[in-house]
């Protein structure tokens, strides 16, 4: 009986004690969410009256002792009381006319956390109830946009030899993306799941390559094709980048020369369109593809594909080598690779570049406008041109010039709503409300009668998305070509003394809040190049596109 006695004292004690053990990462994780709540939810934080980098500093260290969920909370508790009263405010209601977006909102946190006793989760609830309705000292949002901006806030570097240092700017970026990221809710994994990640590859790194290799990671969660991380590289430890004289498209795990971008080097190693790319110094596409997801962001995986042919046709070195297959054979050429201006002379030399056409009529009576190039200031002539014609194809595999309000009252026999938009709530962090949307064109009975096709791929992104949502209001509107970057909204920019990075800053959606993030526009006939195709020198996307003029197919 006493041993059995001793056996039951013993399970019950390791219980308690395991219930109780808490772990680095889990005790970083909780300071960080209640760091960013009390920075824009606490009255006397929110308002600037403390410097609450510092504060943070001075806690982490007490943070660091407490052993168990009751010694943390404790912690806590005593800091959020140093603060001061928090004073209990007439209850906070919404205006009448407000419509809130809540799939991006969450504080449960608060209530679930194991680590927090019931008595820090009680604080945390009636700061919420009784939060900041001020103009907040750490962020500002843009008027009628509605982008957020950062301000009071340290733009320099961390001490890399300072854990503490270190985690204060893991913690001040995630909790900008927690409470001002719109697509928060789209991430492919939960954002405090990132963040439980992101806590130990922080602290042991010893230097700016490798915290900011860390912080790529997380950034890299975002699934947001406007986001990019951009380092800048101080004079001792530049490299200069060298470039492969040609652009690509990934087809089947390969990379296929679509566009040449310096004439005399590409001539001096025989690089032709169509061409074949299977390894760069070595190792494979398909290895870069699997390498690099977790180092660049994107929506989804046709942006992902786009965006990771400029890294592999860009490198440190001056001498490179590149497999190519080509009649079933595969070939290794080394070459030499150079900076930016000597690889795309074609940018820079004067008729070097094939002039194109804003506008013109193709065979048949049919309309193409090139939406990368057309101005604002061409859009009379435009109309006048292709007006007579029996459709017009928009192609919007590039970036548009702002044109999409003239061209809408040309293609609209009446004004139509395109797009409706969420926007942070800035009197309740994390928040999202419904607010406005954009139009396009007006009663028009002279408007164009014949069909409108927008020609769309992964290079179609942001005013691209925005611009054919505008044109699909026309009534006679067909998307033809693949699925596009996915990320729409006006962006966000952060510049930082070591790096400058962005995200999508309010939320894009059709009349009806169908989402376009991630998802693109999606193609009502798809259509997507093929290595043949190129090679033959086809544009497979518009011949499709002249297809379904003729035939309605």
């Amino acid at each position: 009986m006493q041993k059995i006695t001793l056996f039951l004292l013993l399970v019950f004690s390791h219980t308690i004690f395991s219930q109780t053990k808490i772990t680095e990462t889990e005790k970083l994780a909780a300071t960080c969410k209640v760091w960013g709540f009390l920075k824009y939810y606490h009255p006397k934080v929110a308002n600037g009256d403390f410097n609450w980098d510092n504060q943070l500093l001075e806690v982490l260290p007490k943070i660091d002792k407490a052993q168990t969920k009751e010694e943390f909370s404790l912690v806590i508790e005593n800091w959020i009381d140093s603060l001061g009263e928090v004073p209990s405010i007439a209850p906070i209601t919404p205006a009448t006319a407000v419509e809130y977006f809540d799939k991006n909102f969450d504080l449960s946190w608060i209530n679930t956390n194991k680590l927090f006793s019931k008595k820090l989760s009680k604080k945390l609830q009636f700061i919420e109830v009784n939060r900041f309705q001020g103009v907040q000292f750490y962020i500002d949002g843009a008027e009628h946009v509605g982008n957020v901006t950062l301000k009071n806030e340290s733009y320099l570097n961390p001490d890399f030899n300072d854990t503490n240092s270190k985690l204060r700017m893991l913690f001040m970026y995630w909790n900008l993306i927690e409470y001002f990221f719109p697509y928060k809710y789209q991430m492919g994994e939960k954002w405090e799941t990132v963040l439980e990640k992101a806590v130990p590859n922080v602290i042991i790194a010893k230097d700016a390559s490798s915290f900011f290799t860390a912080m790529r990671k997380v950034v890299s969660k975002l699934d947001d094709s406007h986001v990019e991380f951009v380092t800048y590289q101080s004079s001792s430890n530049s490299n200069i980048k060298t470039y492969f004289p040609a652009d690509g498209k990934i087809i089947e795990e390969k990379i296929v020369v679509t566009e040449i971008l310096g004439d005399s080097l590409a001539q001096a190693d025989d690089i032709k369109i169509g061409d074949v790319i299977t390894k760069v110094n070595d190792k494979s596409i398909k290895e870069y593809i699997a390498e690099n997801r977790d180092l660049i962001c994107a929506s989804n995986e046709a942006s992902y594909l786009d965006k990771l042919v400029k890294v592999i046709l860009m490198n440190n070195l001056d001498t490179v080598k590149v497999e190519f297959l080509k009649d079933g054979k595969y070939t290794t050429k080394t070459m030499t690779w150079f900076d930016y201006h000597d690889s795309h002379r074609n940018e820079f030399k004067k008729g070097a570049q094939k002039k194109k056409d804003k506008f013109k009529v193709l065979e048949n009576n049919i309309g193409y406008v090139d939406m990368g190039i057309i101005k604002i200031r061409h859009i009379p002539d435009m109309i006048e041109m292709l007006k007579p014609t029996k459709a017009i194809i928009f192609d919007m595999r590039n970036y548009p010039n702002g044109t999409y309000e003239e061209i809408s009252k040309f293609l609209n026999p009446q004004k139509k709503q395109f797009a409706i938009y969420t926007r942070p709530d800035l009197s309740y962090p994390g928040r999202y409300r419904w607010s406005g949307g954009s139009s396009s064109g007006f009663e028009n009975k002279d408007n164009y009668k014949g069909k409108v096709i927008v020609l769309l791929n992964e290079k179609s992104v942001s005013q691209s998305e925005w611009t054919a949502m505008c044109f699909q209001t026309a009534g006679n509107t067909t998307i033809i070509g693949s699925q596009t970057a996915g990320a729409d909204g006006n962006v966000s920019h952060f510049d930082y003394k070591g790096f400058h990075t962005l995200f999508s800053g309010i939320g894009v959606y059709y009349p009806d809040k169908r989402q376009t993030q991630r998802i693109g526009i999606v193609p009502d006939i798809e259509v997507k190049p093929t290595i043949l195709g190129i090679q033959q020198g086809k544009d497979e996307v518009l011949d499709r596109a002249l297809l379904f003029v003729e035939t309605g197919k």
